[in-house]
């Protein structure tokens, strides 16, 4: 189920008054963004997406037809209780012991893959794997499998070439039974793929009243609400040029690196707040909204070079004083905390303080600043396939355990994705699914440190990367973590050191102007109906009566998620 980047405003028009019914867009249709799926275990199988798209025998209706043995072991057909048929692999010795299926991938198409595993026993990451040239190994998606009941894998590969590839499948622990059931791989291409972000097709009809053809409406933006900002460093405060540029394009921002702890207290005991204060005073009187980056960082890396010595008690301690300083500094200031960044990859303080550390530390900063969303921050998670560490399985489980730490009731906890790509193209099949998963939590998602590596294509990529987010239902902002040459940028460029936009810049403006709205004019038809794409923000809607011309002025608000609702206003007739 998919609401669009932008939602369809429909207004009915009639002689006696004038209803305004806005939709929310949602659609119902084959293509890939169904993330209804829930990312529970369920006690059978529902059927293959999209009828199991390229795939044969997907549902193994057909016994085993079309699949063959992969490494040792050997496959099997079996039913359960209910008469539902699956593929079994037994015998393992390998992780990639299992079954396979070979398919043709065409360059420049996009594949999206789904199945339902389940083990003999225990649990364990099962991913899906593609094997190309012969002997390269690239993994589509992973789920954390368990015995008793399925699990969903959602995934997928962009095929950067034409090559047949062979679809098969790994677990870790090599001692158990491998169950996979609904089987699908669906191609799109880049046209049908932009076609599925774009588009919003849910329309509402009308009966039974006398139609009032012809009135106009005009449609005004007062203000864009989807957040879409950049990142910030401390040039801002000494480049007046930066300061233009920045604030005639951005109002939302994260600062780099200047709130984090091993700036802010390099010598233990001495802290200086000066530069983000500073910051902070500069996105205020600009009114740009701030994300707070971050408290803690969970890599042992990251953690300033005094803190390294300390013992397990000292340590608590130090954070402590840390957690309280800083939260309470910026209490109801930041429009989000990022509180323990990259506690998925790392645990250092899990390490030295307990396992619940990082709920501790969520439970602290949300009872310090109970109004501020609390972010989970991680990498590669939408981005790279190959990271199991960090796949939306193991994003979702750190989740739980945070959600099921005492005191964390009430909590306005999200998801943040950071969207460092590597040069090259995006998986942009894979980062769907990924947000599918991750939305199905309920919680807000957003891409908080979006930039893609050099590459020849680079602003091209960088452009699909951006409006993935954009259009994803469950993602709710975005920033980039990218920037002018003149403020130390060096990747993902926007401007060159004259700051003359590059081509990844002139992409980001023509995105700015693309996704405010700007105003509309329409007539209403015949049926007193007018349809509109409107994306997210506020809106002045002025509806001018035919005959009359009595007009009617209505304040609208459109955001991600919102419900359908009807406003009634009285017209003359």
């Amino acid at each position: 189920m998919k609401v669009s980047a932008a939602s369809k405003l429909c207004i009915f028009l009639f002689t006696s008054s004038c209803f305004l019914l806005l939709s929310s867009g949602l659609q119902f249709n084959s293509m890939p963004y169904d993330y209804s799926a829930t990312i529970e275990c369920v006690a059978e199988p529902r059927r293959a997406q999209y009828g199991g798209g390229i795939i044969v025998n997907p549902g193994f209706d057909d016994s085993i037809n079309g699949w063959t043995v992969f490494g040792h072991g050997k496959i099997e057909e079996r039913m359960s209780n209910d008469g539902n048929k699956f593929i079994v692999a037994g015998n393992r010795t390998q992780q990639l012991d299992s079954f396979s299926q070979k398919v043709q991938l065409n360059k420049g198409m996009i594949y999206i893959f789904s199945g339902w595993f389940q083990l003999s026993k225990g649990s364990d990451i099962v991913s899906a794997v593609f094997k190309i040239n012969g002997s390269e190994l690239v993994r589509g998606g992973h789920v954390i499998a368990k015995h008793g009941c399925w699990s969903l894998l959602k995934g997928g590969i962009v095929a950067n070439f034409s090559s047949s590839a062979e679809i098969l499948f790994e677990s870790e622990n090599s001692t158990v039974e491998l169950w996979v059931d609904s089987v699908s791989l669906q191609p799109f291409t880049k046209e049908q793929w932009r076609s599925q972000q774009e588009k919003s097709i849910e329309r509402v009809t009308h009966s039974n009243k006398t139609a009032l053809e012809g009135a106009k409406v005009v449609i005004n933006q007062t203000r864009p609400h989807f957040p879409f900002g950049c990142a910030m460093n401390h040039h801002i405060l000494t480049n007046s040029d930066y300061q233009k540029w920045f604030v005639a394009r951005f109002k939302y921002t994260t600062f780099t690196n200047e709130m984090k702890w091993y700036s802010t207290e390099k010598i233990q005991g001495q802290e200086n707040y000066t530069i983000p204060d500073d910051m902070l005073k500069f996105a205020k009187e600009n009114g740009i909204f701030v994300r707070g980056h971050n408290i803690l960082w969970d890599s042992i890396k990251f953690q300033p070079h005094w803190v390294l010595s300390l013992s397990p008690n000292e340590l608590r301690e130090a954070v402590a004083k840390r957690m309280n300083f800083v939260v309470s500094r910026y209490e109801g200031q930041l429009i989000a905390w990022d509180v323990v960044n990259e506690n998925v990859h790392f645990n250092f303080f899990e390490d030295k303080l307990g396992q619940n550390a990082s709920g501790v530390y969520y439970s602290a900063a949300y009872h310090l600043d109970p109004n501020t969303n609390m972010f989970m921050n991680d990498y590669n998670t939408v981005v790279y396939s190959n990271d199991k560490a960090a796949s939306p399985a193991n994003y979702i489980k750190k989740l739980k355990q945070i959600q099921q730490f005492p005191g964390i009731d009430g909590i306005s906890l999200a998801i943040g994705v950071q969207c460092h790509f590597a040069s090259g193209q995006p998986n942009v099949a894979y980062m769907r699914s990924s947000l599918d998963l991750l939305a199905a939590t309920g919680l807000p998602i957003w891409l908080t440190e979006t930039s893609a590596a050099p590459h020849p294509n680079q602003a091209e990529y960088f452009e699909e990367i951006l409006r993935e987010g954009y259009s994803h239902p469950a993602v709710q902002g975005i920033i980039m973590f990218v920037g002018p040459k003149q403020a130390g940028f060096d990747s993902t460029l926007l401007t060159d050191e004259n700051f003359k936009n590059t081509s990844i810049g002139d992409v980001v403006d023509k995105l700015i102007r693309e996704w405010e709205t700007g105003s509309h004019t329409a007539v209403a038809d015949s049926k007193g109906v007018t349809d509109i794409s409107l994306h997210h923000g506020d809106y002045d809607v002025t509806v001018t009566h035919p005959l009359t011309q009595y007009s009617k002025t209505l304040k609208l608000n459109v955001r991600k998620g919102f419900s359908p609702d009807t406003i009634n206003v009285k017209m003359n007739a």
